[in-house]
């Protein structure tokens, strides 16, 4: 065993000869930034050896580092094996920071109908004119209270036990809570005199990456609080292959558990806010994908990933939350969306539920963006779904100053098409210190539009302008000058980032093509393109159009729906009415595997020029490109 000391925390931990320092400081319990899932090719993993061997191929990775910083011993955490003892220093940019979390979602007008409510009860005590058991004596206060009929309310062994002392306790003063699970009504719980007042629910999207909870009073159907931060199962692995594989090296009950705390800890910031006890949350909804979902359940994901791909459960599932470690009520229930399949899970399925397209007639298009990709085409007869990788480079892997949206991030760009000269705001307005996704998908349809690239996305080294250069490896535009970051170094968008860019928007609109011809839909038939998350929250429609990353539909029938995951947890949370959907809505998805379609690889291929090879398929984007070459000529 060799001993990894990280600087400046000191954190030691033993492992392996061989293991990476990526590996190390996992176990460390520190969240490296590894966009690309350790790769190697985002190059976001820098860390400065100080003493000690390791291996690193230097050369291979020198378009990520500066002589003087090899020469002070940085290297990717990610490629640079353990062979000796080691300290090694973290600098701050190398850590998972505060990211811009997207906890909005639309105003969805929701009705109020939870499954879970409080009954005031004063009861008459028993008197030998009138022996009714403590059972039926209180279950018949619940009904004259407004509650389900007596005779329909289940009483689990562990209340009935509390009913006796607790109603003479009281003197006959109680507060009982019912919540309507699979099967009719339960009674989870029974307090002394009238707190009624007291009970509140809580919507939760179970992302990847981050953690947001909106913390309802169910008494008066408003939010009181809303808490994010990040998953904390990032130290097992950035991305989700590399968490089930953590799962697989008997790593399951680690994510499980922090899967949990990350929601705790959301549940408690909250609490904290709104001045409440965890103790009166009652219910819990969580929507999240189906990995995500599985591990939060501490249910074996192992086979999603493997051949054919094929989830333990996919229907919605109603547990007690806390047999899995959720900090609420000791009786709190938990509510955990359906699935489709093994890549369309239930943060989906409430994307769906949060945007309507399942009850109308007219066809809609839903696109989820992050590391993976989701797209859903249909209406409220038939629905035809998708998914795919869409690469690190629109979260700022595989893109040289792509990062994601963290204080510093260049969020939004434009650029002038006579001067060059780039505006752009920032995350809190500090100077940058890259570009995130949305900015980078701007800045590629300013390029393209001030003609500096082409449609393949070659640069044009011919411009005479001092922001259009030769770089060390690439040609390369300049977005921000050294002096003017926060990095002491040029901010640049290469050839190559151009590529990689380019790559991962040909796979998303090729997925949407695809689920078009599986229906037989023409773009002139989709009524509504929908975006949802984060990226596509911040994503300005008509550049996404201008890159070909969408089909090319009218402007003003392109619309953000923000955080749709948790829009719908809350509309399942507090109307009960929306939960008897779910599954028919997921029973009603036909999920297509691209790679079993023939046509998605010529499709792609067709999808890798700017917009795309056929620019009737874009006519505004034809027009604007005209008047660039009318404007240069």
């Amino acid at each position: 065993m060799r001993t990894v000391t990280f600087l400046p925390s000191y954190r030691k931990i033993d492992v392996a000869r061989g293991s990476t320092i990526l590996d190390a400081a996992q176990r460390a319990g520190l969240s490296i930034n590894v966009v690309c899932g350790g790769q190697g090719k985002c190059g976001k993993c820098v860390v400065y050896v100080q003493s000690g061997r390791t291996e690193f191929d230097r050369q291979k990775y020198l378009q990520f580092f500066s002589e003087d910083e090899l020469n002070k011993g940085a290297c990717l955490a990610c490629q640079t094996t353990v062979q000796g003892d080691l300290k090694v220093f973290v600098p701050e940019s190398t850590l998972i920071q505060e990211q811009k979390i997207l906890i909005e979602g639309r105003d969805a007008g929701i009705e109020f109908h939870p499954s879970v409510r409080k009954y005031y009860v004063e009861l008459q005590p028993p008197t030998l004119t009138d022996p009714s058991p403590d059972l039926t004596r209180l279950l018949w206060g619940v009904q004259r209270s407004g509650g389900p009929v007596a005779e329909k309310i289940y009483v689990p062994l562990e209340v009935m036990r509390e009913i006796p002392t607790l109603l003479r306790h009281s003197d006959w003063k109680v507060t009982g809570t019912v919540a309507l699970v699979p099967g009719g009504y339960r009674l989870i719980d029974l307090q002394e005199n009238d707190t009624s007042k007291r009970i509140f629910g809580a919507a939760v999207d179970l992302g990847s990456t981050t953690v947001v909870v909106y913390l309802w009073d169910l008494v008066t159907g408003k939010v009181v609080a809303v808490a994010s931060n990040y998953n904390r199962q990032i130290s097992c692995g950035e991305d989700i292959l590399a968490r089930v594989n953590f799962a697989r090296k008997n790593g399951l009950t680690k994510l499980q558990a922090l899967a949990a705390e990350s929601i705790n800890t959301a549940l408690t910031s909250a609490s904290n806010t709104a001045g409440i006890d965890r103790e009166d949350i009652y219910e819990v909804v969580v929507a999240g994908n189906t990995v995500m979902s599985h591990m939060l359940l501490g249910i074996d994901p192992a086979y999603i990933i493997a051949e054919p791909y094929v989830p333990v459960v996919q229907r919605a599932l109603s547990v007690a939350a806390g047999r899995i470690g959720i900090a609420g009520n000791q009786n709190c229930g938990l509510f955990v969306f359906p699935a489709v399949s093994d890549f369309i899970g239930g943060d989906i399925i409430a994307d769906i539920l949060s945007c309507g397209m399942s009850e109308r007639e007219e066809i809609s298009l839903l696109i989820d963006i992050g590391t993976n990709f989701e797209v859903v085409l249909g209406n409220k007869e038939w629905m035809f779904s998708c998914a795919g990788a869409a690469g690190p480079a629109l979260e700022g892997g595989e893109v040289l100053f792509g990062m994601r949206a963290n204080p510093g991030a260049i969020e939004k760009i434009t650029v002038d098409p006579f001067t060059l000269d780039p505006s752009y705001t920032t995350i809190n307005n500090i100077k940058p210190r890259g570009i995130t996704g949305s900015g980078l998908i701007d800045l590629l349809a300013e390029l393209i539009s001030a003609c500096v690239i082409d449609r393949t996305g070659r640069i044009n080294t011919g411009i005479e302008n001092k922001r259009v250069r030769t770089g060390p490896h690439f040609p390369e535009f300049v977005v921000a000058w050294a002096h003017e970051t926060d990095i002491g170094k040029d901010i640049v968008i290469t050839e190559n980032d151009i590529k990689n860019l380019i790559m991962s928007k040909a796979s998303i609109h090729a997925a949407c093509v695809t689920l078009m011809k599986e229906a037989g839909v023409t773009r002139h038939e989709i009524s509504t393109i929908y975006f949802a998350g984060a990226f596509g929250n911040y994503l300005d429609k008509k550049n996404a159009t201008i890159i070909g990353l969408i089909p090319e539909i009218e402007l003003e029938r392109i619309k953000n729906i923000g955080n749709g995951a948790v829009t719908g947890a809350n509309l399942a949370l507090i109307n009960r009415r929306e939960r008897k959907t779910l599954d028919t809505i997921a029973s009603r998805i036909a999920y297509i595997e691209l790679n079993a379609e023939p046509s998605f690889m010529d499709d792609y291929t067709s999808s890798t020029f700017l917009p795309h090879t056929d620019l009737t398929l874009f006519p505004m984007v034809q027009k604007l490109l005209e008047a660039c070459r009318l404007r240069k000529g």
